[in-house]
């Protein structure tokens, strides 16, 4: 689990559109936070590539992150929100993708699968209407 230091994340508050009364108006609860991947010394190069990817949307053409935090209606509660998202996002990043190695089925698998088909044939071909014996 890499943690990235505060002095590397931007922060910028607003207001926040949507009902709330007399607050939204005159508070800027809202946050987005900032952090550039690509400039960012916690975090290896294959992280920071798998941490633009995993971000899609949110990050910009010059490698950095933008999340936005209205969820809440205090700022702090936002500023640790936006602070969570961006830390699942690394966490999830910082994990190595397992790659597959494709095999190939051995011949006994192959005969039992050829086996059991002809078996169930067996019984689906018996569910037919009788036939006329002579």
């Amino acid at each position: 689990m890499t943690t990235i230091p505060e002095d590397e994340l931007e922060f910028r508050f607003f207001r926040a559109g949507g009902p709330g009364g007399q607050n939204v108006n005159k508070v800027s609860t809202s946050v987005q936070l900032r952090f550039d991947v690509v400039n960012s010394p916690s975090l290896t190069e294959p992280v920071k590539e798998r941490l633009l990817k995993l971000a899609g949307s949110r990050a910009t053409q010059a490698g950095e992150v933008l999340i936005t935090a209205v969820r809440f209606r205090t700022q702090e509660r936002n500023r640790a929100d936006a602070m969570e998202r961006l830390q699942a996002l690394i966490d999830e990043a910082s994990i190595k993708p397992v790659f597959r190695v494709p095999t190939r089925p051995t011949r006994a698998s192959r005969q039992r699968r050829l086996d059991s088909k002809t078996r169930r044939s067996v019984i689906k071909s018996g569910r037919g209407k009788p036939g006329l014996s002579d």
